[in-house]
């Protein structure tokens, strides 16, 4: 288990302090083991890409206990449909930055005003094979908030402690056919949800960046 002390609202901060919005929110950072990989796969992941912001909702429901905040995703949509996934979308020109588009998308989505979350940390841009540069933006999240999501695009929200996260025998090592390509990839399943994919690989980059193996 990942010691509490450092999955706190502040030992998260301090861990974050000194992560930096992007310069380029394109210049992604490939998956762990993508270098094994077929290379039509590969290629994929590198071309063109659209850049995204989606937002790590953390919240803090007990002194020493935070949940993550997760959707699952509308089985309409043209991108992810069905998937678990964090809040977040496509950035638009009226975006400041890139964390301006997390934040617009989370209120969009889930019905969290810009005004609830303090972000308090950035991971590094990743690619998905649907063409989107996606940057994580961390925030804290108001515990009084109330979630009201959008069904167009979120069928609904629901929470994942970020203890269970870190525990490492909660990651499940899969191998997956992805567009006629199989690679290796984590997955998470908590309460019938499985967690993979893209929203996998954050999480794993965000247990990276607070140096927690």
């Amino acid at each position: 288990m990942a010691d509490s002390k450092i999955i706190t609202a502040a030992g998260l901060r301090d861990r974050l302090a000194g992560s930096r919005l992007p310069a380029d929110p394109t210049d992604v950072v490939m998956p762990p083991g993508s270098d094994r990989w077929p290379p039509r796969m590969r290629e994929q992941l590198t071309k063109s890409l659209t850049p995204a912001g989606v937002l790590v909702p953390l919240i803090e429901r007990a002194a020493d206990e935070l949940s993550v905040l997760l959707t699952q995703r509308s089985a309409d949509l043209k991108h992810h449909a069905g998937q678990v996934s964090f809040p977040g979308g496509r950035m638009e020109a009226a975006d400041a930055d890139i964390a301006a588009t997390a934040l617009r998308e989370t209120h969009e989505e889930v019905g969290i005003a810009r005004e609830a979350v303090t972000v308090i940390g950035y991971l590094e841009p990743m690619p998905t094979i649907t063409g989107y540069a996606v940057t994580p933006v961390v925030g804290l999240v108001d515990a009084m908030i109330e979630i009201e999501v959008d069904r167009t695009e979120v069928e609904y929200a629901f929470e994942v402690p970020l203890g269970f996260l870190l525990n490492r025998d909660n990651r499940r090592l899969v191998e997956r056919e992805v567009r006629g390509s199989v690679a290796q990839m984590v997955e998470f399943h908590y309460e019938g949800h499985r967690i993979w994919g893209a929203t996998a690989f954050i999480i794993m980059q965000f247990i990276k960046t607070i140096k927690i193996k």
